[in-house]
């Protein structure tokens, strides 16, 4: 049986391995963000401390009921000689008042916390620059940017292995942008991991409806992340990859005079 056991433990360990493997577009986590990606926009810092805050007060929870329980189990245990019970708190009013009142303060202060930050990612002014109309379709996407009221061609895709492959949507560092999320056919979910914010993309939602929008700000970190969908939508959502490049603003403008719509460049 062991010997069966170790060809059986390495088959399963060289499948882990290779299936962590298939995708290239996983971000670098880390510890000290409670292994979310580095975000790139202020939004994601709303997202990064609510994040923590949970862990750290889940952490001291479970550090206080674990340490009751070694309490209970050193100082509590039953005695041999002893055959009486030890004494009940059955009944015990102020005791049950705390059983009460300690979750329901904990509870509260996640919702306060999560109700606000809730409210400020989902806060669209309108008066963002940069505006971008995301059509997501099986299985690839369509961008098209609105520059100061001024439109740059669509920048559509095709199913790639790739995310370096896929439609690239181009924005300027430390700029309020604004996105308009369509679909025709199924829910999809428009998805930067380095965003740490996804919205689901749904059918259905009539144009100008706040449902379909969202708003962030881009923060000074040029380079090019990873985006994907994040619902399941048909047989190519693994492929449904696109990328978001981030670029100083004169190279933006450069951009955005290169690919405006009706240029015959």
């Amino acid at each position: 049986m062991a010997r069966r056991r170790v060809p059986r433990a390495a088959a399963l360990a060289l499948l882990l391995a290779t299936a962590t493997a298939c995708a290239n577009d996983v971000p670098e986590a880390d510890w000290s963000r409670g292994l979310l990606p580095d975000h790139i926009t202020e939004q994601g810092g709303i997202v990064q401390n609510l994040w923590n805050g949970a862990w750290i007060a889940a952490l001291a929870t479970g550090a206080v009921v674990i340490g009751l329980i070694i309490w209970a189990c050193i100082f509590h245990r039953k005695r041999r000689a002893k055959a009486e019970l030890p004494p009940q708190v059955r009944y015990n009013l102020p005791i049950e008042m705390l059983y009460t009142l300690i979750p329901l303060v904990m509870v509260s202060v996640f919702f306060f916390f999560t109700a606000r930050d809730s409210e400020a990612l989902a806060k669209v002014d309108g008066n963002a620059p940069v505006k971008v109309k995301v059509e997501a379709f099986q299985w690839s996407w369509r961008f098209t940017t609105t520059v100061n009221g001024k439109g740059t061609k669509p920048v559509a895709g095709v199913p790639v292995s790739d995310y370096h492959q896929g439609p690239q949507l181009v924005l300027p560092v430390n700029t309020k942008v604004e996105f308009d999320l369509e679909t025709d056919d199924v829910i999809h979910s428009f998805w930067v991991p380095e965003f740490l914010f996804k919205r689901d993309v749904i059918p259905g939602i009539p144009e100008g409806d706040p449902g379909r929008k969202f708003q962030i700000t881009t923060l000074n970190k040029p380079g090019v992340y990873a985006g994907r969908c994040a619902e399941l939508c048909g047989v190519d959502h693994s492929r449904m990859l696109f990328s978001v490049k981030l670029v100083p603003q004169a190279e933006f403008d450069q951009y955005v005079a290169t690919n405006q719509a009706g240029s015959a460049q």
